[in-house]
């Protein structure tokens, strides 16, 4: 089982000749699964870019989405739109359930959000894209703009742990895919860890409190987790049997993270 991993291609930034060259570099891979962890293009035109991608793969792909995919547009309606999509090579992660990968190993997948939990919400100077350009996080106060971004990452950290108690039942291996970092040492920015003014926004603490309680308890399985988010790579081993590995990237120039060997 070749399972291709890729993160935050922002496929609006290039034209469909480039999108082509993407997909058929991920099919020279010959991969049996595509991940890809968010961040995929904009509201508008997201969905038809990622069955695009997956078509051109000739490989089942499973996504999760990130921030940029809600620009121009509404988180609810995207995420509407990708939970009644059932026709096609793509499947959003989120809405699904567990993904059987092989006889021992589970594919699942969360959104994440950047939930203000981590870091210093309350002084950080920083003013994301989102607050301007995702219509539920526009127009809108300080104290209502944490308690959606909390909302947000609670509402991924329950669906996780739903489908991580499924995948447990049988999986010795979970893969688990998701945009945001999960925890402050999987929040890496050109080799060092995100300060506390930009994590905030960069790292889903409720979704790494699920992870690591799950994976204490449950110490004869692992889990790889992939992520993106910050376009910049690093490894974390949180615990023995629970390690994150966080992609790098750069716009108009996407490329395929890992192929993962099962």
């Amino acid at each position: 089982m070749r399972v291709a991993w890729l993160t935050d291609i922002h496929l609006d930034f290039l034209d469909p000749a480039a999108r082509a060259g993407l997909a058929a570099t991920v099919r020279a891979e010959q991969p049996d699964t595509v991940v890809v962890t968010g961040d995929i293009a904009i509201a508008p035109t997201v969905l038809d870019l990622i069955e695009q991608l997956a078509a051109g793969c000739g490989a089942p792909l499973h996504y999760v989405l990130g921030n940029h995919d809600y620009y121009r547009g509404s988180i609810a309606d995207v995420r509407a739109r990708a939970a009644a999509t059932t026709a096609g090579r793509s499947r959003w992660l989120h809405a699904g359930g567990v993904v059987r990968l092989d006889a021992t190993t589970a594919l699942v997948g969360v959104d994440g959000w950047g939930d203000a939990r981590l870091g210093n919400f309350v002084t950080t100077r920083v003013m994301l894209n989102d607050f301007i350009f995702i219509e539920e996080l526009s127009g809108i106060s300080r104290g209502a703009l944490r308690e959606r971004l909390e909302a947000y990452g609670d509402e991924s950290a329950t669906r996780l742990r739903a489908l991580l108690a499924e995948a447990l039942a049988w999986a010795e291996h979970v893969v688990v895919a998701t945009h945001v970092p999960p925890f402050r040492e999987a929040c890496w920015h050109e080799g060092a860890i995100s300060n506390d003014d930009w994590l905030p926004f960069f790292t889903c603490k409720a979704t790494g409190d699920v992870l690591r309680e799950t994976f204490a308890a449950h110490p004869r399985a692992r889990a790889t987790v992939l992520c993106g988010h910050t376009h910049s790579s690093g490894q974390a081993d949180l615990l023995p049997n629970l390690r994150v590995l966080t992609g790098a990237a750069e716009y108009g120039a996407p490329r395929i993270q890992q192929v993962i060997e099962l």
